[in-house]
């Protein structure tokens, strides 16, 4: 397994290199490394068990492969499987496939990394295929875009890298178990890197803008999957370490109730997607044990809201009213509004209800009320007016995008079977209800204009400064 492991890893980045070089063979080469993930996802998801590869045993540079990687890797093949249907007809060129398949790659060795100093290796990596990828049109707002998310990036990771240090210095080792052994000082710069990349809390204000403004197959990679890879190794550290758990959970409540605040009165769909995002990585650490799982239905979901994006005849919600959208681009929006609210017969539906069972007493107030509000910002969006022509028509790779990740929240229901009761549906059906009353009743009446101030460059830099003063104040806590 660990052979097969280690050229699992290669063979994205050396397809990458070859779709650069044969240009014709670019979009199937990456549909197969997508495919290759999902079988190697599924694979540990099944065996549910977990193995260890030592790189370096004196510096403990290792990966770990286990179901919970399994779930963030399965997400990564479904998801870029559907982004690669969905670009399939496009006059992409062959560079746009080549930074997908290395940023494949270079994720998929994140969900598996176990030390440190190798994750910033792949996290440094996945920042510069992710700026290729936005910047790709050549336009000056891509560009500016693209390179504000950089400069962000590398800010946070050079404090990272610090903490990385500070972690080896206390324990002769990279290994992610020697945070519980380092200085306050490690703690917090390494929480700071990896909450900024994982777009969580005030720190992760830049992603709106990120994911707006990308093209709409870069804005449902980056949502659907590359954020995950800051995600990741704080669920990795919460569930190893026990002084950690309740700082990501304590995240966890505030990114759902910040994302969500801002998503509820937003007007562009895009940028209500991206919002969503923070809330829903607030539910993935809200509870550890369960994160992979509801990463997955995250990602298909997510993908699905951002691809569909392409195929609405306007961003804004007040032109949205006047002009409907295609029947087919409001039931895939449904869908994937409907998952994330936690609708039966829907993977967010098992998501959402493992995911608050697995919480802490002190969490849940919070996090059910957190969920209805969920309910509220897709309510906003599904009784939106549709008729079955549009006039913009759908993008040529609609169809079979969303084919696939609506086939996959449904089929996904698979790995939690267990969940489904009288009581669990009744309770998921009754959060919706409730959800809609609210829409109805006040939200819907309701016109408030969010400042963007606090998306502005130098206040972003503002605000990791005061997570880290948190942060600080938290580990010597």
């Amino acid at each position: 397994m660990t052979t097969l492991t280690i050229a699992w890893i290669a063979l994205p980045l050396m397809a990458g290199l070859m779709a650069y070089l044969l240009p014709r063979l670019a979009r199937g080469l990456v549909i197969g490394v997508a495919i290759v993930s999902i079988a190697y996802g599924l694979t540990l998801i099944l065996l549910q068990t977990s193995f260890p590869i030592n790189l370096l045993d004196s510096y403990g540079v290792t990966l770990m492969a286990d179901p919970l990687s399994g779930f963030f890797i399965l997400t990564n093949g479904l998801v870029t499987a559907a982004v690669m249907l969905y670009c399939w007809g496009s006059d992409r060129s062959a560079f746009f496939f080549s930074q997908l398949c290395i940023l494949h790659g270079s994720v998929n060795s994140a969900f598996l990394c176990a030390d440190f100093i190798s994750l910033y290796v792949a996290l440094e990596v996945i920042s510069i295929a992710v700026f290729l990828l936005i910047a790709y049109p050549r336009s000056n707002r891509s560009i500016w875009v693209g390179l504000r998310y950089l400069f962000v990036s590398n800010t946070v990771m050079l404090f990272y890298l610090i903490g990385a240090v500070l972690v080896y210095q206390a324990n002769l080792s990279f290994a992610f178990s020697g945070l519980a052994q380092a200085s306050p000082d490690a703690q917090a710069l390494i929480l700071l890197g990896l909450l900024t990349k994982g777009g969580v809390f005030v720190s992760g204000l830049w992603l709106p803008l990120t994911h707006s403004e990308a093209e709409v197959p870069v804005s449902a990679i980056l949502s659907g999957v590359a954020i995950k890879a800051g995600i990741f190794p704080l669920v990795r550290c919460a569930l190893m370490i026990d002084s950690i758990d309740p700082v990501v959970r304590l995240f966890g409540l505030g990114t759902v109730f910040l994302g969500i605040s801002f998503a509820l009165f937003e007007k562009d769909v895009k940028r209500i997607f991206a919002f969503s995002t923070i809330s829903q990585m607030g539910f993935v650490l809200a509870a550890p044990p369960l994160a992979g799982f509801y990463a997955l239905g995250h990602g298909l979901a997510k993908s699905a809201l951002f691809l569909t994006a392409g195929s609405l005849p306007s961003r804004n919600l007040d032109d949205l009213r006047q002009t409907p959208m295609a029947t087919p681009a409001w039931a895939a929006i449904s869908m994937g509004g409907l998952s994330l609210a936690g609708m039966p017969l829907l993977i967010g539906f098992a998501a959402k209800t493992l995911t608050l069972k697995s919480l802490l007493p002190w969490q849940v107030i919070g996090m059910n009320t957190a969920a209805i509000g969920s309910v509220i910002v897709f309510a906003r969006l599904i009784c939106l007016p549709h008729q079955p022509q549009s006039e913009k028509k759908l993008a040529p790779g609609f169809w079979p995008a969303i084919g696939l990740l609506g086939v996959a929240l449904i089929a996904a229901n698979v790995f939690s079977i267990e969940t489904y009761s009288l009581a669990t549906m009744g309770k998921a059906l009754g959060i919706i209800a409730l959800g809609w009353l609210v829409y109805f009743g006040m939200i819907r009446r309701v016109t408030l204009l969010l400042p963007r101030t606090l998306e502005l460059f130098e206040q972003l830099i503002g605000f990791m400064s005061l997570v880290l003063i948190g942060l600080f104040w938290l580990a010597l806590a």
